[in-house]
């Protein structure tokens, strides 16, 4: 709307300029030497007009002839450019739905055609990635990173491919160059960081992490845990060097993170050797109400040194009052029960876990029977039932189960990757025991225990208290081969039959005998009309009888094992020359 009006506008006034000059009176009069010319002043104007148009127009002509051969330069320039801007588009496709073959062609096309475009070196070393031609791939992000705009771009790629040559020097020193060109890089800062944790350079870390909190990469709540997690780690290794280095660290630690187990530990350590029991105290109800470990535990029991067995117990039972009904609590009552002889308080604390113990729970029940009674039969039951038992919570990180602490994972290096939890390993697939206990076991932990009463012992010809009462056998399936049944006679015992059982005194009137349950037919029933022979009786001591020709035991002396034997040893001959050749000799 507005050009309409400043177009009306421009007519209306150079429609007004055209009556102006058309009214003006008078003639133009020209003179170039001898030449004059007079005409009207609107045909001056006229003439003048036509005159600029057509130098206008002359000028355009000329121009455009100048400028055709680079309009036809830049024309194919931008051919090229959208020919390479499409091999691009269709190679980043192309890798995307993993067509390799496809993605080198227009990785190809797109070298010849936009060679110096950053987009084409990109698809040129992603689809040599491709391809799997790892040196391919590192010459292009090499000359990505040779340039300007493109540098970063390169540097991660060669992280990329160092890391998949598994050269973990080399990805971190282009790690650092790249930290040192953006240190924003969240990658590179990774990098680094995991390098400075694996190297034990803590400092190294905690300036990465300050770096990393000031870039905005990490929220301030995530850099106090992470901060509390390095200053632990130092303090652990310096533990044993430099005692006071490593309780400065584990009190800021413990400060940034008040329920990391590790630094609830150390630093409750350090205030127990400082007399400062009640903040030691403190330090480990922080953490044990947060995660219930048996370090914190056992760091609590012995918060005072000096103290009995007893009073340790007293004090496990006070923090463990703090969760009741945590297996860690548990364990600890158990613990420090055992240790002061409580054995009642002992399995009282373990009665709620043992339908489904533990292994720790299990080793605790075979410490206490082997402790209170010395009844290594149940204990050995319950060691047993120990390797069948589901797993304790252990320090995890990425399925990797470790026996301690550690600040980094060893698998993928992400800091504050442990947990105190059960390993993914061992979780059961529901709620029953993955492996069932033995019959043995059962049987063991089922039994009483009876008092052992010792009794002189009998002679050994006096008769047995109460006859052996055979019982008849139950009658068989019929069968079509089976033989007619035959009267069925009384059995006597084997014992009846011998002139010593005549002279022994007459036995005790047996007991009553118990109903016998029944019993299925058996498969092979066996024949009546076979006589069966009489065993002779089994003599207490088995005499030991020499053979004919048996030398006996050389007395001359033990034969040296060691001596060389020339020849083999000559056979004894045996019967009658065997013993006139033994007594000639002698």
């Amino acid at each position: 709307m507005i050009r309409i009006i400043l177009f009306l506008l421009l007519i209306a006034l150079g429609a007004a300029g055209a009556a102006w000059i058309a009214e003006q009176p008078g003639d133009v009069m020209l003179s170039w030497g001898s030449v004059k010319l007079t005409t009207k002043l609107p045909v001056f104007v006229l003439g003048l007009g036509i005159v600029v148009v057509a130098a206008m127009m002359l000028w355009s002509i000329l121009r455009g002839l100048w400028r055709t051969p680079e309009r036809m330069r830049g024309s194919r320039r931008e051919r090229r450019q959208a020919r390479g801007r499409h091999a691009i588009t269709q190679g980043l496709l192309a890798i995307g739905h993993g067509d390799s073959s496809a993605a080198r062609m227009h990785a190809e096309a797109a070298r010849r055609h936009a060679a110096h475009d950053p987009l084409a070196l990109l698809l040129h070393a992603q689809s040599a990635q491709l391809d799997g031609d790892r040196e391919g791939a590192q010459r292009a992000f090499r000359a990505m990173a040779e340039r300007e705009d493109t540098r970063l771009l390169g540097l991660r790629g060669l992280f990329i491919e160092a890391q998949r040559a598994d050269d973990p020097v080399a990805a971190v020193m282009v790690a650092e160059e790249a930290l040192k060109l953006s240190p924003s890089s969240s990658w590179a800062s990774h990098a680094v960081l995991g390098f400075c944790c694996a190297k034990g350079d803590w400092a190294g870390a905690l300036k990465i992490l300050d770096n990393n909190q000031s870039a905005g990469l990490i929220d301030k709540a995530t850099y106090r845990r992470q901060r509390g997690v390095l200053l632990t780690a130092r303090a652990l290794e310096f533990e044993k060097v430099d005692r006071d280095l490593a309780r400065e660290s584990v009190m800021e630690a413990v400060k940034l993170a008040p329920t990391l187990v590790p630094a609830a530990v150390l630093a409750s350590k350090f205030e127990s050797e400082a007399h400062q029991i009640r903040r030691s105290m403190r330090l480990v109800e922080t953490a044990w109400l947060a995660q219930p470990h048996p370090d914190l535990a056992d760091a609590y029991a012995h918060v005072k040194l000096g103290d009995s067995a007893r009073q340790r117990l007293v004090r496990v039972e006070t923090l463990a009052a703090k969760m009741p009904g945590h297996i860690e609590g548990a364990l600890a009552i158990a613990r420090a029960a055992i240790d002061a002889s409580e054995f009642t308080k002992a399995r009282e604390a373990l009665a709620p876990f043992i339908a489904a113990p533990t292994q720790r729970v299990a080793l605790l029940m075979a410490e206490i029977e082997r402790t209170e009674h010395g009844d290594s039969g149940r204990a050995r039951a319950w060691t047993l039932r120990a390797v069948r038992a589901l797993h304790d919570p252990a320090w995890t990180a990425d399925g990797y189960v470790s026996d301690r602490w550690r600040p980094v994972s060893p698998v993928t290096g992400r800091l504050d990757a442990f947990q105190w939890q059960t390993p993914v390993a061992a979780l059961p697939s529901d709620k029953a025991g993955a492996i069932e206990s033995s019959a043995f076991e059962e049987a063991m932990l089922a039994t009483p225990r009876r008092a052992v009463v010792l009794e002189p012992p009998k002679d050994v010809t006096e008769p047995a208290a109460e006859p052996i009462v055979p019982v008849a056998p139950a009658p068989p399936a019929e069968q079509d081969n089976a033989p007619p049944p035959a009267a069925t006679a009384e059995v006597v015992p084997a014992e009846a039959s011998q002139p010593e059982a005549a002279a022994a005194p007459a036995p005790a009137p047996p007991k009553p005998a118990e109903p016998v349950p029944s019993r299925p037919a058996p498969l092979f029933r066996s024949r009546q009309d076979i006589p069966k022979a009489i065993p002779t009786p089994i003599p207490a001591v088995i005499p030991l009888v020499r053979a004919p020709d048996d030398p006996g035991v050389d007395e001359d002396g033990t034969p040296d094992e060691f001596a060389e034997q020339i020849g083999p040893p000559k056979a004894q001959a045996g019967g009658w020359r065997g013993f006139l050749s033994r007594w000639g000799g002698s």
